[in-house]
């Protein structure tokens, strides 16, 4: 299934029935909360999905963003009209940092159809399609989460992909090396992980590179379908988008939900810096 769609053919599927379920999920880590862009403006018809509240659970030793509980995911999904049989689209406000998660987390929970709006509101707007304030009353969907169906790594699991096969670290290359940490109380990397920062996957306008450059880069990076391959970040948001620039490419990837900031919970855990 093509984890992607573009401007023009949603604009066509949104006049066909059944039109898809168009999920707002526009979050930024340093605020302001992703709301209130939506309540100024989206998608017609899209309803506004918290990724603090509805993609994770409550942090803690899990990590910043850690997996939400299937019931706690469902009935999230539920209010905002998710249906078993109908193609769900996702976006934020332009490089599906957010709307990766959202796309991996429905996955994850066994949605089979699911997309990102490539370039999200930006590309909409930008294009001259309709922007709405109208909040819609969408009607309870029937989704059933069902976990499983994405590749899933614990801390154990991604170390011993560093270890054997390929872990990315999605983060800023300065965060990787141990340089800056502006968000967790420890810096420096999982030992043996490779860097490749998220925002090398899209343009500059949030649109992701086309397969074959993707391939390219995470070849350069020594992660091919050949090996075992992982991806973290801080707190498993960036790090899913580099799990969809991934399937884009052609390479099975796992997600460490946890990440660093579940990581560095535990002492004994070693790390690494430089």
């Amino acid at each position: 299934m093509q984890p992607l769609i573009d401007v023009g053919t949603l604009a066509r599927r949104l006049y066909r029935e059944p039109a898809p379920v168009l999920l707002d999920v526009r979050w930024n880590l340093a605020g302001p909360p992703g709301v209130e862009a939506y309540r100024r403006g989206h998608l017609p018809g899209a309803v506004f999905v918290d990724l603090d509240r509805d993609v994770a659970g409550e942090p803690g030793a899990g990590g910043r963003h850690p997996l939400p509980e299937p019931a706690a995911f469902q009935d999230a999904m539920r209010r905002a009209g998710v249906r078993a049989d109908r193609t769900v689209v996702v976006y934020d406000e332009s490089d599906s940092t957010a709307a990766a998660r959202l796309w991996w987390t429905l996955r994850y929970f066994g949605h089979d159809d699911v997309r990102v709006l490539d370039g999200g509101f930006r590309a909409w707007s930008g294009a001259g399609r309709p922007v709405t304030a109208d909040e819609p009353a969408p009607e309870s969907g029937d989704f059933t989460a069902r976990p499983g169906g994405m590749p899933l790594l614990d801390a154990e699991g991604a170390a011993a992909v560093a270890r054997e096969g390929v872990l990315l670290d999605a983060r800023a290359a300065e965060r990787y090396r141990g340089e800056t940490e502006p968000v967790d109380p420890v810096a420096g990397r999982i030992p043996g992980a490779v860097n490749a920062p998220t925002l090398g996957n899209v343009d500059g306008e949030g649109r992701f590179l086309p397969s074959l450059a993707l391939r390219e880069r995470f070849a350069a990076a020594g992660a091919t379908d050949a090996l075992d391959v992982g991806c973290y970040c801080g707190s498993g948001v960036t790090a899913a988008h580099q799990i969809l620039a991934l399937t884009l490419a052609g390479v099975p990837a796992a997600l460490y939900v946890g990440s660093w900031s579940e990581w560095i919970t535990d002492p004994s855990r070693p790390t690494a810096a430089g």
